[in-house]
């Protein structure tokens, strides 16, 4: 039987005890060596305990709960931590990565969560890299720090890009507030994910595809909840039973994602084998691309699993691609232009790389899949060429 995990908590001062005890894991593999109340105290009996993971617990955007981190990392840099927090996250997720923590995650907390937390900072500094899960379809999830910069588009025409190769793909649309991919496809959703977090008992696969929207093109989809109260129904420790079921019954899976990084984005980033990044051609944008490419290196997510892609690039907007080279810190791997069809396709409910197949912008998502796939997605399987219908 494996050592416990050894895991001291620094509680700041004027912390709410209740809920931090209740979100704390109780027996099992991680062993709370201690609860020290207010921080400047914690560090003391931090260099006197023996300790396999600091979990620092702090209300909102503390400067005192960052100190700590950063003198534990600096003071023993092969011992994971956790921080916990209350507050809004806006600004504090970025500046938790910086001073050095392994995870980050939001209180009131199932205990479940915080202890898969420790566990996956204890396997990312051992180089264990997971959570020992046998799904195996990549999984992509769609950023963008900004609102607005074609998420859902490139999404939804990532996905029927992907299914025209004969992929078997889903898409969850994890914007749980104002999800718009069912909509981007014209469906009508009859049940969501807060359906399905809603009927409880045992997720598996058949009880998953009954919830799962079915578009024409073949992609699957579990549509976001219908009205923004519902979002909280969905917790974090759902999603991930949610994407390891759908990666081991699909070829691929994409996460459409709510721009910042919230806790669900968070543990979908953590789950995913790629990154897709989308930018669009203003200052503000780019500024937010290049932040979010920075926090995705602090979490140390490898720069070879992210793509990033530009959308309206030939924009006459006064900014050349060198520049966005230059203020984004990296080529962009694929551009989508501007096209009329665009808005056109998205009033219809009918993706641009169905709608028009041979625009520019369906040739751009197209290329896009291909950076995934090891086939050209305008190939079918086994190298068949999938033949289309000219036009009368």
């Amino acid at each position: 039987m494996a050592a416990p995990i050894k895991t001291l908590v620094a509680m700041e001062d004027g912390l709410d005890a209740g809920v931090l005890q209740g979100s704390l894991p109780t027996g099992g593999n991680v062993q709370i060596v201690g609860i020290v109340e207010g921080l400047d105290q914690s560090w003391e009996v931090l260099q006197e305990t023996p300790t396999d993971v600091l979990v620092v617990a702090c209300d909102g955007d503390s400067d005192r709960a960052l100190f700590l981190v950063d003198g534990s990392i600096k003071a023993k840099p092969e011992r994971p931590v956790v921080v916990l927090y209350t507050g809004n996250p806006n600004g504090f997720v970025r500046r938790v990565f910086e001073a050095g923590a392994d995870d980050i995650v939001g209180l009131p907390q199932t205990p479940e969560n915080v202890r898969f937390a420790i566990e996956k900072a204890i396997a990312r500094r051992q180089g264990g890299g997971g959570s020992g899960a046998i799904a195996s379809a990549p999984l992509i999830c769609v950023l963008g720090p900004k609102g607005g910069t074609g998420k859902t588009l490139t999404a939804c025409n990532l996905a029927v890009s992907l299914a025209s190769a004969g992929e078997r793909v889903a898409v969850v649309d994890l914007d749980l507030q104002f999800g718009d991919v069912a909509l981007s496809l014209g469906m009508a959703p009859d049940k969501t994910v807060y359906d399905l977090a809603k009927s409880g008992g045992t997720l598996d696969a058949e009880k998953l595809d009954g919830y799962l929207m079915t578009h024409e093109s073949g992609v699957r989809v579990l549509a976001a909840p219908t009205r923004p109260d519902q979002a909280s129904t969905v917790t974090v420790a759902f999603l991930r039973d949610v994407y390891a079921v759908l990666r081991s019954s699909f070829d691929y899976v994409l996460v459409d994602t709510p721009p910042g990084f919230t806790p669900e984005v968070i543990a979908s980033i953590d789950s995913s084998t790629n990154v897709c990044m989308v930018g669009m051609l203003d200052s503000l944008s780019l500024k937010n691309t290049k932040l979010g490419l920075e926090t995705l290196d602090l979490m140390g997510y490898s720069t070879d699993r992210i793509k990033l892609v530009l959308n309206r690039a030939d924009s006459k907007v006064g900014i050349t691609r060198d520049d966005v080279a230059a203020i984004v810190g990296r080529v962009p791997d694929i551009t989508i232009p501007s096209d009329r069809e665009v808005p056109r396709a998205v009033n219809e409910g009918r993706p641009v790389a169905m709608l028009n197949p041979r625009s520019e912008v369906a040739v751009g998502f197209r290329s896009l899949a291909d950076q995934y796939t090891s086939h050209p997605v305008a190939n079918g399987k086994n190298g068949r060429k999938l033949l289309r219908r000219k036009k009368a």
